[in-house]
């Protein structure tokens, strides 16, 4: 038995209260999760917060905290850090993931335009971090050093999973979604009346 595979067209069998998004760096797996979870009264785990402390160093309690969420109820999250140990912990609580498998062309301006904002208006993140000066991302090619070097690194990370996540965790729906209209159109289908899926409003400044 494997996952129920599903495409934008296909409307969801019940309505999950553990949802996972996948897809590679810059495919705007947080927002997407704040958007859903707000509409669908899910907490919003930021995964990323959970794992990097001061300095960009990994913190000791990640995968306890992690396991603290994964526990509870009803909640979304970005599907990450599996080398980490999640898989364990959250996968098999979760019950839909959301696999943004969008073009190279969308991610890569999305990653850049991100990149380049948050550097320059040196954005604060989670616990304190910045993202690094333009000019040391463009001093290494490193993946572990360069966010596009690990964009590039990990394209196709999610293409080449998804066979194997469908015969290890039989009992995940999965929603594909290929490019950010047929996102937008999913999320129209999916809203219950009265709620608001509607994308967040840009602001000039992140504090």
């Amino acid at each position: 038995m494997s996952s129920r595979m599903l495409s934008a067209a296909d409307p969801l069998p019940f309505r999950p209260q553990r949802v996972l998004i996948a897809g590679v760096t810059g495919s705007g797996k947080t927002t997407l999760a704040a958007r859903i979870g707000k509409a669908w009264g899910l907490r919003h785990v930021e995964i990323d917060a959970l794992f990097h402390g001061p300095h960009w160093t990994p913190r000791p309690d990640f995968l306890d905290d992690v396991g603290a969420f994964a526990a509870t109820e009803r909640w979304i999250t970005e599907w990450q850090y599996t080398s980490k140990g999640t898989d364990e912990i959250m996968t098999p609580r979760a019950q839909l993931v959301i696999w943004l498998d969008y073009p190279y062309p969308v991610v890569r301006s999305r990653l850049i335009r991100r990149t380049l904002g948050r550097s320059i208006l040196r954005t604060r993140m989670y616990n304190g971090n910045v993202e690094k000066p333009i000019w040391k991302l463009l001093m290494t090619r490193d993946p572990d050093q360069n966010i596009l070097a690990w964009q590039t690194k990990t394209l196709r990370h999610w293409t080449e999973r998804m066979p194997t996540v469908t015969d290890a965790f039989p009992h995940l729906t999965i929603v594909r979604l290929t490019h950010p209209r047929e996102t937008e159109k999913w999320l129209m289908v999916q809203a219950e009346p009265g709620a608001s899926t509607a994308p967040p409003k840009r602001r000039s400044r992140e504090r």
